[in-house]
């Protein structure tokens, strides 16, 4: 239900604090995960250790921790999730998000977000008909904050009326809600190459190259986050498997292609891998050894071209194959002459010398080449790649075929 969905729950200070322990419980129940803003009033109803128990993760208290600056800055911080929830929101913090307050790490996270935020208010019934409060309310609805609850019923101060914070169940319920309406990629299947492949030489050594997989796997990710029912096929790299994700890992560029070729059909097929062209052609059964009369001979195969199988099946061909072009000089020229080559539809372009630090970097700066031209893409991280990748895949798939 909510399978590799990030959630950033901001705590702030209520009695009804002791519910967000319990909708950390139902997030994770359902797939989430969950990192925990703690304000200094939320702080006197429930403990950072309880939050990070529940949430297993850190629990960030502080706007001035240098450590947490280093480790995970504030705007970081924001961005990260999918989807920002204020629970409990107390009356002061509604004002402070909606005066554009930033006191605090939980008001500055939300000043510094360009995510959807989901606010559920929880406050004694005269402070929630107060007409302040009901102003407060209206001008974040209309910036597009959503509001679950309050609920009807009685107050730990005595009264009664509207101000209880909605239950975790029915909290969980409206942010599954919001994920299934922003899903558009909902029953959709999608496929992703990834990482590098190893190509045996011998037991011991194989032919390999620079890539660390963080596109592909970046792609992944936010094809799953859109909804769509996603297969990461990879080849060896240090990265954790995607949550979300089904995730087949292979070694060698013969391995990927058929893990591709038993993952299909899919709707859209992302061949990201960095696939060695060549590979021994017989790799030795035992380790090669010197033997004083110079280095061996290699007789030279070439690999499956996985882009191109993909696109050339006859009856499972995804409806949108995208491919990568790597290259060290005349990227866009080169992309051009390999899409239409390879007969996929999209090709993303990237400039691999050594001195742009794409492979293995985090940064990388792409030209989506299609049959239309080519859009020149500003440098960005490689998640925000992957994010409008899966945004402009979305649209396509949207128009009829």
């Amino acid at each position: 239900m909510l399978h590799g969905k990030r959630i950033l729950l901001i705590v702030s200070g209520g009695i009804a604090a002791y519910k967000s322990l319990e909708l950390v419980r139902r997030l994770r129940e359902r797939g989430a995960a969950v990192r925990c803003v703690l304000t200094r009033g939320g702080a006197q109803f429930v403990t950072p250790l309880s939050l990070s128990a529940l949430s297993e993760d850190k629990v960030y208290t502080d706007l001035f921790s240098l450590t947490d600056e280093a480790e995970m800055g504030h705007i970081q911080l924001s961005r990260d999730a999918d989807l920002l929830v204020v629970a409990p929101a107390t009356a002061d913090i509604l004002a402070k998000m909606t005066q554009g307050l930033a006191d605090d790490l939980a008001s500055t996270v939300f000043l510094a977000t360009d995510k959807d935020v989901m606010a559920v208010p929880a406050m004694n019934v005269r402070m929630w008909e107060h007409p302040a409060t009901q102003a407060n309310l209206q001008t974040l609805q209309s910036r597009g904050v959503h509001i679950v609850g309050p609920n009807e019923g009685d107050m730990a101060c005595g009264e009664y009326g509207l101000g209880r914070m909605a239950e975790p169940e029915e909290i969980a319920d409206a942010i599954t809600d919001f994920f299934q309406a922003s899903a558009p990629l909902s029953g959709r299947r999608a496929l992703v190459t990834s990482g590098p492949t190893h190509e045996p030489i011998d037991p011991v050594r194989y032919i390999a190259n620079r890539s660390s997989g963080r596109q592909g796997h970046a792609i992944a990710s936010a094809l799953a986050r859109r909804g769509a029912a996603t297969t990461l096929v990879s080849g060896p790299t240090n990265l954790p498997d995607p949550a979300g994700v089904n995730v087949i890992h292979v070694e060698s560029a013969r391995d990927m292609l058929a893990a591709c070729e038993k993952s299909l059909p899919a709707d859209i097929a992302v061949c990201a891998a960095a696939v060695a062209d060549w590979r021994v052609a017989q790799a030795a059964d035992e380790k090669l050894k010197k033997n004083g009369g110079g280095p061996p001979t290699l007789e030279m195969a070439e690999n499956p071209d996985i882009l191109a199988t993909l696109a050339a099946a006859a009856n499972t061909r995804p409806r949108l194959v995208v491919g990568f072009a790597a290259e060290t000089e005349q990227v866009v020229a080169h992309a051009q002459a390999k899409r239409e080559r390879k007969g996929c539809d999209w090709i993303l372009a990237n400039d691999v010398s050594p001195e742009t630090g794409t492979f293995g970097g985090e940064d990388n700066t792409v030209h989506l080449v299609t049959a239309d031209g080519v859009e020149n893409w500003p440098r960005m991280s490689k998640s925000d790649v992957a994010e409008r990748l899966a945004e402009r895949a979305a649209i396509a798939l949207e128009t009829p075929e």
